[in-house]
């Protein structure tokens, strides 16, 4: 499939034209950034990684019955993917304790949660993605109600298959981030499901295995990717 030409360029990814009117290149970058690209760097061969990881985990999702926008990678660095109308919604779903939802209620990082919770934020980077409600997301018609009900059941059913998946790898979904689209009167999982969106604790030492180690700067932070890669791949 030929690269044609760049039409989106975000923090972690490029969006390129193909020959085919439907079908998009995805290009992932080494570029990492943090607190709403306040803080910016380079983590060696992350894009390489999130590209392998986001694959593995879109073929599992794809046997249970979940629609994504991937189609196949193309190299190292580049997946085919189905070109999508992005609906402008971050969804946020929370196993546990931990990031914004500490700060926020006060609670200690890795509290446990009576059941997972959900939460709506406005993809947008210039005002920091902020957190709205569904009558937010009504009035400003970003979606319908209809659509997000699906959204929102589908963000429910991939947290209880994610949590399964990486359980079995010896891993804990603490939360993760996605985005959905439209396509064709469907409304389909798109963008990438990797460390750079999920928050993954090793199980038994809660060793950290995602963006946090470039948040926090506590080091190690391709070897985790690395980690999650190989569990992935096994």
């Amino acid at each position: 499939m030929k690269k044609l030409d760049k039409i989106y360029e975000g923090k972690a990814k490029i969006l390129y034209t193909t020959e085919d009117p439907d079908l998009l290149i995805q290009y992932f970058k080494d570029d990492a950034t943090a607190f709403n690209a306040q803080k910016r760097g380079v983590i060696s061969e992350k894009g390489i990684m999130n590209n392998r990881i986001a694959a593995k985990i879109f073929e599992h999702l794809k046997t249970k019955g979940i629609e994504t926008h991937y189609v196949e990678c193309l190299s190292d660095r580049e997946m085919l993917i189905k070109r999508v109308e992005i609906i402008p919604l971050e969804i946020i779903i929370r196993n546990r304790a931990a990031g914004s939802m500490c700060r926020l209620l006060g609670l200690s990082e890795g509290a446990n949660l009576a059941c997972p919770t959900i939460e709506y934020c406005y993809k947008n980077d210039g005002l920091g993605d902020p957190q709205i409600n569904e009558y937010y997301i009504r009035a400003l018609q970003f979606a319908t109600d209809k659509e997000v009900g699906h959204i929102t059941a589908m963000a429910f059913k991939i947290n209880d298959l994610l949590k399964k998946f990486f359980f079995n790898l010896k891993i804990e979904l603490i939360d993760f981030k996605i985005e959905f689209g439209r396509v064709q009167n469907r409304i389909i999982l798109a963008d990438e499901i990797s460390p750079d969106t999920c928050r993954l604790w090793e199980v038994g030492t809660g060793n950290k295995l995602d963006k946090d180690r470039f948040r926090r700067d506590l080091g190690n932070i391709e070897e985790a990717y690395q980690e999650v890669l190989r569990r992935v791949s096994a």
